[in-house]
């Protein structure tokens, strides 16, 4: 069976699918990509679909899935290259990808992926720091 390799970037992953994704490939990516997120503590993933040429109701499903098992993990998704046919057939096929952010190409979703880790990373310190100071975090001082 094709496995899809899942590279990493410092704190990311990185994951190219470039073989036919079909249903037993999609499900071994999301539970190969959940076991590298937690062994390489990693706090993003970008996905590169630039190669695929369609998506149906289940692939669309799993990369859901694969966004939720994620955020669950604290580690952000970032979905680049999808071609305008697979987001016309996403959107007719009413598959809600949330969770899932959207870049063009890979040097946007890796942008992306920085400024998502490092908003997470500034909710994280304000939080801890209004604890310590004995407020609610989302209280603002005035």
């Amino acid at each position: 069976m094709d496995r899809i390799p899942i590279l990493k970037l410092g704190d990311k992953l990185l994951v190219t699918i470039q073989v036919d994704f079909h249903d037993r490939v999609a499900l071994a990516l999301q539970e190969d990509l959940t076991e590298k997120i937690l062994s390489a503590g990693a706090k993003g993933v970008l996905i590169d679909i630039s190669a695929l040429e369609m998506v149906d109701s289940f692939m669309g499903r799993v990369l859901g899935n694969i966004a939720k098992a994620s955020r669950l993990l604290d580690c952000e998704t970032v979905l680049v290259g999808m071609q305008p046919a697979i987001a016309i057939t996403i959107t007719e096929l009413g598959i809600a990808l949330q969770g899932i952010h959207t870049a063009l190409n890979a040097e946007g979703g890796m942008a992306l992926l920085e400024r998502l880790i490092k908003a997470k990373s500034n909710r994280g310190r304000t939080a801890n720091a209004s604890k310590i100071a004995g407020r609610p975090p989302n209280l603002q001082r005035g």
